[in-house]
């Protein structure tokens, strides 16, 4: 094999690194509970790694998006309240509500509300979460 491969249709350079994880998992749409193991296999046989060259990690991000579009179709999630997520995002930051609130600006009675379900996010809230946790505000919209 040649060290890189010029894809004509595209004009990428493909590396030999790049291929040896297509042929470990082809870039294609998963079809099954067996492929779905295998490409979660692949998947954190990548992430444990310290390092990804380009090749990895653009890989890593294709095979992400087909995990990830299996799983939405084949074991959808229920959607998660305001307060659920934003508890979730606190637990896995190991946070606490009041830590949050001052470093935000958000009310403590606010995120309080929120966490208990009297109270859902308004755009404000989703834009301050959304920096803080450093995630999409996406994360927050249809949850």
């Amino acid at each position: 094999m040649k060290k890189k491969l010029q894809l004509a249709a595209s004009g990428a350079k493909v590396t030999d690194r790049y291929l040896e994880l297509v042929l470990r998992f082809p870039l294609r749409p998963i079809r099954s509970e067996d492929e779905l193991t295998n490409a979660i296999s692949v998947l954190n046989s990548l992430i444990d790694q310290e390092e990804l060259s380009t090749d990895e990690d653009d890989y890593l991000e294709v095979l992400g998006d087909l995990i990830s579009k299996y799983e939405t179709e084949h074991h959808p999630r229920p959607p998660v309240t305001d307060g659920e997520m934003l508890r979730h995002l606190i637990d896995a930051k190991g946070t606490t509500q009041a830590a949050v609130a001052t470093e935000t600006g958000i009310a403590v009675s606010t995120v309080s509300e929120i966490l208990s379900g009297k109270r859902g996010l308004n755009r404000r809230h989703i834009e301050t979460l959304s920096r803080h946790f450093h995630v999409s505000p996406a994360v927050f919209i249809g949850s």
